[in-house]
């Protein structure tokens, strides 16, 4: 039931002592905030780190080549590493059932590219049908690669975005226009985005077997990349990456005379092993924020409970007196309670509007390295509230349990 009477007297005592309250309720108001801002840039670290590895496929596996750095049966260090069309083959046979997609890649190098009158500047890449898995790409117009294109060696293109746009502007489909690459026309057949963004998409993508044949590429390879089967949860990824990962690089360095222990000559990157160990320092980072913002909120509990100790102590005649008068002990907690609720509910749901607030409205524009959009789950926000307001309840428990103790006598012998 509605008392009026006990909320006359709260908001009395409110007034008597309106600085005590403001700065007791900033306190709390100020834990809230704290603790949602942190975890809202907690999150905002996790979607960063999430948006580095999103560029590739989940389960990629890239190759590429390096220096030696060890002496090994009789070859000194400082060779340096070429994959060869046959390291891709062997490889893609020896690991067959650990492999979903693969793709070698060849880079052209110094090959001009020009459009009509225009001379433009992007990188030429030769690869395979599959390469669009790997890459996680998406067709925008017309198709990728596929296997006859590789078979016929065929002079044929596939552009980004962003070179369609920079080129063909809006008005004109690039599909079925030609680029004159080093003076041979290829024909335009596919336009691909990427989720990594207009970076990923300043590529001209050509079969690799037309770009090792047309420009002079021999069997010579830049980089093998390989995806491999989806798993049922992260822990299982990351073991069959790092498997995979362990088993290519013991083949490739005994096909190169490697010495086992030298990982510089044949570099392999691989996301999943790398996004664990991001994952892992997220978690640590997150642990440490909650542990920040509760110490916080635990410093504004404590002072609604030294506060409440305050109004009992100010207000011990005026509880000998209710007593006096018949005021059963639970009547004299309730007293104490509802204040002690009413500010840490306020100050508690005022420190979380306010940080909802600022992450809604700076939290889109915010963008930095390994930083992307700070946000907080309603739900998790508002239920740190509900806690506080709970621990705010048990701090306000014992001041009041102390005042409903008080003996009618000495209560009305204080001063």
């Amino acid at each position: 039931m509605f008392d009026l009477e006990r909320w006359q007297e709260i908001f009395e005592t409110i007034r008597k002592n309106k600085l005590r309250t403001f700065l007791t309720g900033l306190s709390v108001a100020s834990g809230i905030f704290i603790l949602v801002i942190l975890l809202g840039f907690g999150q905002g670290m996790q979607n960063g780190v999430a948006k580095e590895f999103e560029e590739d496929a989940a389960t990629s596996v890239w190759v590429w080549p390096g220096v030696t750095t060890k002496q090994y049966k009789g070859l000194n260090p400082g060779r340096r590493i070429q994959l060869r069309n046959e390291n891709y083959n062997f490889s893609a046979v020896l690991l067959e059932d650990d492999i979903e997609n693969k793709s070698p890649r060849y880079f052209v190098r110094g090959g001009s590219v020009n459009y009509g009158k225009e001379s433009l500047a992007y990188g030429i890449q030769g690869v395979s049908h599959q390469f669009q898995f790997i890459e996680n790409a998406y067709m925008s117009e017309g198709r990728f690669l596929n296997h006859t294109d590789e078979v016929d060696k065929a002079k044929v293109a596939i552009i980004g975005n962003k070179i369609k746009r920079d080129v063909f502007k809006d008005t004109l489909s690039p599909i079925g226009q030609f680029l004159d690459i080093s003076g041979i026309p290829f024909k335009i057949i596919g336009v691909y985005g990427d989720v990594g963004g207009e970076r990923e998409e300043e590529r001209i993508y050509i079969p690799i077997s037309t770009a090792q044949q047309v420009f002079n590429g021999a069997d010579y390879l830049n980089n093998m990349s390989y995806t491999l089967p989806p798993t049922d949860n992260f822990e299982e990824a990351v073991a069959q990456s790092i498997t995979f990962k362990n088993n290519l690089r013991t083949y490739l360095q005994q096909a190169h005379t490697v010495a086992p222990e030298d990982t510089s000559a044949i570099q392999i990157w691989n996301p999943m092993e790398e996004a664990k160990r991001f994952y892992s320092l997220m978690l640590g980072i997150k642990f440490f924020f909650w542990f920040v913002g509760i110490c916080t909120i635990i410093a504004g509990v404590v002072g609604v409970s030294n506060i409440m100790l305050i109004v009992v102590k100010e207000r011990t005649r005026e509880i000998g007196i209710r007593k006096a008068f018949g005021a059963k002990p639970w009547s004299i907690i309730g007293m104490i309670l509802h204040e002690a609720i009413f500010v840490t509910a306020i100050a508690g749901f005022t420190g979380l509007i306010f940080s909802m607030g600022l992450l809604e409205l700076i939290g889109p524009h915010v963008e930095i390295d390994y930083i992307v959009n700070p946000s907080v789950n309603f739900n998790v926000a508002l239920a740190t509230v509900f806690v506080l307001i709970f621990a705010g309840t048990v701090a306000g428990f014992f001041p009041a349990w102390r005042a409903a103790r008080i003996h009618v006598i000495d209560a009305l012998k204080d001063e």
